[in-house]
């Protein structure tokens, strides 16, 4: 089965292409990450009440889903490897790059966790929902003491703070980088996350050229 996979991915690989489920993963992903980063601005300036509660309740419906995801992410990417487009990129480029993809992924995990624990600490607020319609189980923190309760929460408080703002700025940056190799150097690494429209000319699709 693994093995068809990677047959399969192959085919993709070999154009400089992610496959249909990396670029899925990719671009859903984004547009959580985005509506996330910009709903966390709108909960901070809603005021104590209802209209508060029911913003939190919709960032802990969106912020779930980010972790199901960034778990489906990773196990995708341990069996299918990205497509190598290391070809004409300076080595230090290349190091920035594998740097940031390990630390989206640390925000990946981080801040839903924090969120969870943060949901979970001290006073329940009221059950959570796997985008908004799955049930999901709290964190067992009613088993600690009361003052223990009260260190994660601020622990939890600090890392998500911490998260939010890595999040703020290795969007632009990443964006910023893509846009760059793209207009700028003429690679073709932007080409390979953009989903794929068919060509159905006789020719085919057409490669586009490497740097020279």
């Amino acid at each position: 089965m693994i093995e068809r996979l990677r047959a399969w991915a192959r085919e993709h690989s070999e154009r400089d292409r992610y496959t249909p489920v990396g670029i899925a993963f990719h671009w859903i992903m984004a547009a959580l990450v985005i509506f996330q980063l910009g709903w966390g601005w709108y909960m901070a300036v809603v005021p104590s009440g209802g209209d508060k509660l029911h913003a939190f309740e919709v960032h802990s419906a969106i912020g779930l889903p980010i972790l199901v995801l960034g778990t489906g992410r990773l196990i995708w990417r341990m069996i299918i490897p990205a497509p190598d487009n290391s070809e004409g990129v300076p080595r230090w480029q290349m190091r920035m790059a594998r740097a940031t993809h390990y630390a989206f992924y640390i925000c990946f995990f981080g801040l839903p966790l924090s969120g969870w624990a943060m949901w979970s600490a001290v006073v329940t607020p009221g059950p959570l929902y796997l985008a908004g319609i799955i049930p999901w189980p709290q964190l067992p923190l009613h088993t600690l003491s009361t003052d223990m309760q009260w260190r994660v929460l601020g622990a939890a408080e600090t890392v998500h703070q911490i998260l939010v703002w890595t999040l703020a700025i290795l969007v632009p940056a990443h964006v910023g980088a893509a846009l760059k190799h793209h207009f700028w150097d003429r690679h073709d690494i932007l080409r390979g996350i953009i989903p794929e429209v068919p060509d159905e000319s006789p020719e085919g699709p057409k490669r586009a050229p490497r740097p020279i």
